[in-house]
């Protein structure tokens, strides 16, 4: 997957986090965790962009670190809205999936930069 690729990769999720948040009941709980969700989640591509604009290979290593923390981060949220029942897991399954799917490629990118 290239640079561009992964970048519409990461748009995706954005738009499919923010779907989502704007479907949560509205309750306290709900709207906590949907504002943290919708800040980590969008963020991951915002931060893969600036990691592809890095100005050094330590710079860009640091960077994609901050996407895997986003990335991490989502999948707490996730996890969180279908263990407190405010969502059903089949709403977020896919959801889970392409973040940790997303996770393992940008760990993987760190291990080869960190290998060059």
């Amino acid at each position: 997957m290239n640079e561009e690729q992964f970048k519409a990769r990461t748009r995706r999720l954005a738009l499919q986090i923010i779907e989502l948040v704007e479907s949560l009941p509205r309750s306290r709980a709900a709207d906590v965790i949907g504002r943290q969700l919708l800040r980590s989640g969008t963020s991951v591509g915002a931060n893969y962009r600036a990691a592809c604009r890095g100005k050094s290979k330590a710079d860009v290593i640091s960077k994609l670190a901050i996407v895997e923390e986003e990335a991490d981060e989502t999948i707490y949220w996730l996890e969180l809205l279908i263990e407190s029942k405010i969502v059903e897991p089949s709403r977020v399954n896919l959801l889970l999936k392409e973040t940790n799917e997303i996770i393992a490629m940008i760990v993987a990118s760190i291990k080869t930069l960190r290998g060059r």
